[in-house]
């Protein structure tokens, strides 16, 4: 993919620096490895984005007219594009693993995909695409938002249970490149309470482990009855918000969020990982986020919340468990952002 303006200061090749410097004191991620992880992935000549301007060099003008748009373009049904996301969902009409595609340009698409997460989480994501698609490519869409090297690029990847981006920081203000969303259906639709075989339970297990440490007093303050609309994901800036502010956790409680946190991010590579921690340091930390369990819709009544939201002024993670795992992510640096989540 052509390179971007000199004078693109977020470009992945420097955000290391900037990120790094941007860290505040209330980050739980301080000392992360995703600095080293991120170094080496910079260095690598096939990134993700660089692999979504060779898929886009390699469309012919039949292939443009269905999976290319502008890059502020409105879906007459779905809205904006580039910040559209949803459960189930795509964005344009050909499926990847259709002959609308060219074995090659299904190979590369795939190794966007890959280049997008770590590759432990390779086989989790595939057991997630087998369950709820039959596998990767199927009942799956990518469009292919602006165009390469002009600073306003987005590869789009959605489908059933995904939305995912990569844009090369032309949205330079936006963890993942938008919100992004994750869920995964073991095939009984309504899971059992402990969720077995569910990829992404061990995020809501770790939370759990938060809320057993919280005191009786905590444990009321973060306890709402009712869940909003699990798709709710715009920012409330400084509002309040129900829940407990992460300011009345002692250090041993911050430090277990601290590892939920790591475990969000734990999918996704390195680079992602550091925008989330730029974006969350912008907004004062983890010091300024809430942490809500919803009583709605625990499943088996076991007082293991299936649902729970960690929330700052322009930071939303999103998890409903029930009745089986939806995750809804939208990350930025500031609540005026523009967002149709």
């Amino acid at each position: 993919m052509p390179s971007k303006p000199a004078d693109k200061s977020t470009s992945r090749r420097n955000f290391l620096t900037t990120a790094s410097a941007a860290v505040s004191l209330t980050s739980l991620l301080r000392g992360s490895d995703w600095s080293h992880a991120y170094a080496a992935e910079a260095t690598q000549s096939s990134t993700a984005e660089t692999l979504a301007g060779e898929l886009h060099a390699s469309l012919t003008p039949t292939q443009r007219t269905q999976v290319c748009f502008p890059w502020d373009y409105k879906h007459p049904k779905y809205g904006l594009l580039r910040t559209r996301v949803a459960n189930n969902w795509q964005a344009s009409k050909p499926e990847i693993a259709s002959d609308f595609f060219t074995p090659a340009q299904q190979g590369m698409i795939r190794k966007i995909f890959d280049g997008l997460i770590t590759p432990a989480w390779q086989p989790r994501f595939d057991k997630q695409l087998e369950d709820d698609c039959g596998g990767f490519g199927y009942s799956q869409s990518v469009s292919l938002l602006g165009e390469p090297g002009s600073g306003k690029f987005q590869f789009l990847l959605t489908g059933r249970h995904m939305t995912l981006r990569c844009d090369g920081d032309s949205a330079d203000h936006v963890a993942f490149g938008g919100p992004i969303f994750y869920g995964h259906d073991t095939g009984s639709f309504t899971e059992e309470p402990t969720h077995p075989g569910n990829v992404f339970w061990p995020q809501a297990v770790a939370a759990n482990k938060v809320y057993a440490m919280l005191d009786r007093h905590q444990q009321a303050q973060s306890l709402a009855p009712r869940s909003p609309k699990e798709n709710a994901i715009g920012f409330h800036g400084k509002a309040e918000r129900p829940g407990l502010s992460v300011t009345d956790l002692t250090n041993e409680q911050k430090d277990e969020l601290g590892k939920v946190l790591k475990l969000l991010l734990e999918p996704f590579r390195p680079s992602d990982q550091a925008e989330v921690d730029q974006c969350l340091a912008s907004q004062g930390g983890i010091d300024a986020c809430r942490l809500v369990f919803y009583q709605q819709k625990d499943l088996g009544n076991d007082g293991v919340w299936d649902n729970w939201r960690l929330e700052g002024p322009s930071f939303v993670w999103h998890f409903r468990g029930a009745p089986h795992v939806h995750v809804w992510v939208n990350i930025a640096d500031s609540p005026q952002v523009p967002t149709n989540a």
